[in-house]
């Protein structure tokens, strides 16, 4: 790639066919993290974080490949479910590879000014997917409503790949537990996503408890789908979703 030339329109990117949405989506964050790095013909194959200690391109690639892959794994078998529209899981698939156009993305791929990357909530915080969905003033709030609605406890993850495995499963381990917990998981997601996009381009706002409501009617609607008895229960739903299940 160094000797084709792996500039903004070097032979190193060019391919045989033309590139889908989602490969030129992937080929832009590549492209972007090597946007500062210098390769030299003649200099030793090595990365050297200290002085004393070097480290083979192999090594640090090894390195970056096990951070985290374990809990990541575990995190995507969680976001397929049969009981979710597929444009969800989809999109929970998007969210744990951070592939969301969040204002950090969008900056780091030159479509917005690096001024442009702050959260709409006004407290100086960078919009990445990890602060939105975890952290954020007008959306973290929603974990702690949800868990105290379903009667579970609530646990402070650090990234959205252990947010994801520990909120699953802090019902309990029983198989129908964590199917429930998957489903309610999926639903909050996409109404955070949802919701963020109505304040940024209509400039709605809707309340944590609001935000509430419509997770529980998603995950309802969900569920009744593929379950002719939750029609009659609609009212135990909405104030102890676990009994109406017959999960406590």
């Amino acid at each position: 790639m160094l000797s084709l030339g792996w500039g903004a329109r070097g032979e190193a990117w060019v391919w045989r066919r033309q590139l889908r949405a989602w490969e030129e989506e992937m080929l832009g964050e590549c492209q972007a993290l090597l946007l500062n790095i210098s390769l030299q013909d003649l200099s030793q194959n090595r990365w050297q974080p200290d002085l004393d200690i070097g480290d083979t391109v192999r090594d640090v690639y090894q390195l970056l490949m096990n951070q985290d892959t374990i809990t990541l794994d575990i995190a995507v078998g969680l976001i397929w479910h049969s009981q979710v529209p597929l444009k969800v899981s989809i999109f929970a698939w998007r969210l744990l590879r951070d592939r969301l156009p969040t204002r950090a993305n969008m900056v780091t791929r030159n479509i917005l000014s690096p001024e442009a990357h702050f959260c709409f909530s006004g407290y100086g915080d960078v919009e990445s997917a990890q602060h939105l969905f975890l952290s954020c003033s007008t959306f973290g709030g929603l974990w702690s409503l949800v868990s105290s609605w379903i009667g579970s406890s609530s646990e402070t993850a650090q990234t959205l790949s252990d947010h994801f495995v520990n909120f699953t499963t802090s019902a309990g381990g029983l198989r129908a537990r964590r199917s429930f917990m998957q489903i309610i998981l999926l639903s909050c997601v996409w109404v955070v996503w949802n919701e963020r996009n109505h304040i940024l381009f209509y400039g709605s706002t809707n309340s944590l408890d609001q935000m509430l409501e419509k997770m529980k009617t998603f995950s309802y609607r969900w569920l009744k789908a593929t379950s002719s008895t939750l029609a009659l229960n609609c009212h135990s739903w909405w104030s102890n979703p676990m009994l109406c299940l017959s999960l406590v």
